[in-house]
């Protein structure tokens, strides 16, 4: 019985100093200046699109070292009553205090949009975006002083259908940026679907009800226009509902890989075959389909080395009563989900979720997850969990190492821990304070920004800049070697969570440790170099072939 008793006890303790070390999240919506409100169109007609949107993209609009945000808007249906809705952007001034500069910039435009990308295609040293949207993307050129110029067109991207996700890499390898557009379903009001789950009350049908349509690759010519070159690179014609897609090198052979997480029907896994074409192992790869043979609705989608192995592993976000998916990299190709005997699992059984990514949030050293949930309905079938709802908690799950999570939301503050119907989400440091804060959109509602109050993180933020081309260095790996010789590594990359995008640059948390040991940096040309004895709470600029350049103290908490 004693030793029982000082087991539980050990367990309480042991747990206590787990929430004790979550960092608290703060809503800070309303003082930032944040009024973005997702419109989703919706008159009554349970139109498909409805329940879907909104992404948000996280990134530098002006160039001046800050955060801004774009919040990606609905609108109204044709020939349907309500109110327009426009994309927002909002400019970061600095101490947490946004403007909303959207009128004027060129990307004050109606359309349905769903989510988007942001990425210096054109290496002009501003920063691009592409939009995704039902109606076909649409490509936004940064024409610098805040404007923005609609070059869908000319740049010859002329597909209409409904794309969602999206990310800009180099799949070639010839330093310029091309362009991956996931696309969802073959879907137009006059073929919408009426389903009835109580048996009198219209709602969504799901989307077995509707065809997929596939992704989209266009490769960068280099002179602002783009080729689709979807079918040469082995890329069409898969009948996928794709949602989430993330860029990593799965099988470390210094070419970028895709995954993109679908909806009811199998998830791809594109294997870069270095000749310009991929191939799809996602069945070999054990992430298709579940261990059952059965595909899930899959939402978002992260990936990133979160159990210290060196490799990537991939984490997906899946419909009510499927669980998340969190996929090991066990480096033979073969990828294993561990989700379902671990509390990952447990804990997310009854959620829906679209937005989620890997990232520290507490600075040890170690990537924890966050989950925004929401279903897609308010009405459920009779018989249906009580524990499924519209609104719907997030999730913060903790990385004890070892493969081990445990979910801290409960102690991550009540703001954050607010049920919603939850969309996009994605992090950056808007504060550079050297802890990363959170964004997250509502469908149908306000989108949240939560700063993170981690009291003493020691942390290093690092970001590239390649001048000839390529100029973020998309696609770059980053090795940090901590005093105590572990190893954690970071790919520079776009895309990932649900219809959003995080900030380029990378935040390493160093724990107790008042410096990194070296860093080496692999280019997206295969180049590598490396730096040695870096402190922490600096952001530290890093040009190829010259080092550091810049360097920006962090304000971090006391």
């Amino acid at each position: 019985m004693k030793r029982l008793a000082c087991a539980l006890l050990l367990a309480a303790v042991s747990r206590l100093a787990i929430e004790a070390a979550t960092p608290l999240f703060t809503d800070i919506t309303a003082s930032a200046g944040i009024r973005f409100t997702h419109n989703n169109g919706a008159s009554g007609k349970k139109y498909y699109p409805e329940t879907m949107g909104s992404g948000v993209v996280v990134f530098d609009a002006d160039g001046d070292n800050a955060q801004d945000l774009l919040f990606v808007n609905g609108t109204r249906f044709p020939g349907e009553p309500g109110p327009p809705g426009y994309p927002a952007l909002y400019r970061n001034r600095g101490n947490l205090a946004f403007d909303d500069v959207t009128k004027g910039s060129g990307l004050d435009v109606e359309m349905y949009g769903m989510g988007g990308a942001a990425a210096d295609y054109d290496n002009d040293g501003r920063v691009d975006l592409f939009v995704t949207a039902w109606g076909g993307g649409r490509l936004f050129r940064n024409l610098g002083g805040g404007k923005f110029g609609d070059v869908t067109t000319r740049a010859g991207i002329t597909d209409r259908a409904w794309s969602s996700g999206a990310m800009w890499f180099d799949y070639d390898r010839d330093g310029a940026l091309d362009l991956l557009v996931v696309r969802y379903l073959s879907w137009e009001p006059r073929f919408n679907q009426e389903c009835s789950i109580t048996g009198k009350d219209q709602s969504f049908c799901p989307p077995v009800f509707y065809r997929g349509i596939g992704p989209l690759l266009y490769r960068n010519r280099g002179d602002g226009t783009f080729a689709d070159v979807s079918a040469a690179a082995g890329l069409s014609d898969t009948g996928a509902k794709g949602l989430g897609v993330v860029m990593f090198d799965f099988d470390a052979d210094g070419w970028l890989d895709i995954f993109v997480a679908a909806d009811t029907t199998q998830n791809l896994l594109f294997r870069n075959n270095r000749n310009g074409t991929f191939t799809d192992v996602g069945l070999q790869g054990g992430v298709a389909v579940t261990a059952r043979g059965t595909a899930r609705a899959g939402m978002g989608t992260d990936a990133a080395d979160y159990d210290g192995s060196g490799r990537p592993g991939i984490i997906v976000g899946n419909f009510a009563e499927e669980m998340l998916a969190l996929y090991r990299n066990d480096g033979r190709g073969l990828f294993v989900d561990e989700a379902p005997g671990s509390s990952i699992g447990r804990d997310s059984r009854w959620s829906l979720t679209f937005g989620l990514f890997f990232f520290d949030a507490d600075m040890d050293g170690r990537l924890d997850i966050f989950a925004a949930n929401g279903h897609i309905s308010d009405i459920f079938p009779p018989g249906s969990s009580p524990s499924i709802t519209h609104a719907q908690r997030p999730h913060l799950f903790r990385n004890l190492g070892s493969r081990r999570f445990e979910e801290t939301i409960g102690a991550a503050g009540p703001e954050l821990a607010r049920r919603i119907v939850g969309r996009g989400a994605a992090y950056g440091d808007f504060d550079l304070d050297g802890d990363l804060d959170l964004v997250v959109t509502e469908n149908r509602g306000p989108a949240r920004l939560y700063r993170n109050d981690l009291a003493g993180a020691r942390s290093l933020r690092v970001k590239l800049e390649r001048p000839a081309t390529n100029r973020d260095a998309i696609g770059a790996r980053v090795d940090l070697t901590r005093a105590d010789g572990s190893i954690a590594w970071a790919l520079v990359k776009t895309g990932s969570s649900y219809l959003s995008q995080s900030e380029l640059p990378l935040t390493f948390g160093l724990g107790p440790a008042a410096e990194a040991r070296s860093l080496k940096i692999t280019w997206p040309d295969g180049r590598s170099e490396s730096i040695v004895g870096v402190k922490a709470g600096e952001q530290i600029t890093i040009r190829q072939g010259n080092g550091i350049v810049a360097r920006t103290p962090l304000t971090a908490r006391k």
